[in-house]
């Protein structure tokens, strides 16, 4: 249907950071030679991006966090509607499997699948997710907020950088490194996430800022205050930029950790 292919378009390829196929690219080169990983390693960014894509489509619906507006645009399902907007997220995330399957080599494939589908259903995303909107209006503590944000959000990061890993036909020790990698890069975008939507501003991050606070989402601001989740920004950092130094050639993963913690600047 032509509707559902407009709608899967518009939430895939509207803008967005591609931070997630970016630490595939940049991990496979660091875990091996330049221009580790070549299509394959490609073919998996995609992957994780349709579905961190999908992801937003349902995140966004009146159901769940019931969001305007996304990448400084209209949501999908304002635009489409809700029933077309669910299709085109569903659309998206099995379309990533397929992309898995027809883009890595055999032999790679199957651990491949095992690794994204982990992160992004009832052991990750989706749980963390769940734990999100179930959250709201409890009281933050740290150790909730952390269990809910390695889960919705540094999961995805996490297969991310063993995707690239595996691409790069790295041992499954090297694979466990970067997954570390990217679980702590996960996180600590989370919270300058989490930050930039108490008091960022809404043309550089896309959508309206001081939601969280009003739904009364469990974040790091609410959990330790806003300069508390400062402090928290700056030792989660910290700790992405110690695992990075773990892999063979960090250099470029280095320096996105330190990209990331510079938009609070």
């Amino acid at each position: 249907m032509p509707q559902l292919k407009a709608a899967s378009e518009y939430a895939a390829l509207g803008g967005g950071k591609r931070l997630r196929p970016l630490v595939t690219l940049l991990v496979a080169e660091a875990c091996g030679d330049a221009g580790a990983g070549g299509e394959p390693a490609l073919a998996a960014g995609a992957a994780v991006e349709l579905i961190h894509c999908y992801s937003l489509v349902h995140d966004d619906l009146p159901a769940m966090d019931d969001d305007d507006y996304r990448r400084g645009r209209p949501t999908c399902h304002k635009v489409f509607g809700d029933a077309i907007a669910i299709l085109a997220g569903d659309a998206l995330l099995t379309r990533a499997f397929e992309v898995l399957a027809q883009g890595l080599p055999a032999p790679l494939v199957g651990g491949a699948v095992a690794d994204l589908a982990a992160a992004a259903g009832i052991a990750g995303m989706v749980n963390g997710q769940a734990g999100d909107l179930l959250g709201e209006g409890q009281r933050a503590t740290e150790e909730r907020v952390r269990w809910i944000h390695l889960r919705k959000t540094a999961a995805m990061f996490r297969a991310a950088a063993r995707l690239g890993a595996r691409c790069a036909g790295a041992a499954a020790a090297l694979q466990d490194l970067a997954g570390d990698y990217g679980e702590k890069l996960g996180l600590a975008f989370q919270v300058v996430d989490d930050l930039l939507g108490k008091s960022g501003d809404p043309s550089r991050t896309g959508k309206p800022v001081g939601k969280d606070d009003e739904r009364g989402k469990l974040t790091y601001p609410a959990a330790l205050g806003e300069a508390g989740a400062r402090a928290k920004a700056v030792e989660v950092t910290g700790c992405a930029l110690e695992a990075a130094r773990r892999l063979p050639r960090p250099g470029e993963l280095l320096e996105l950790a330190r990209s990331l913690a510079d938009r609070l600047a």
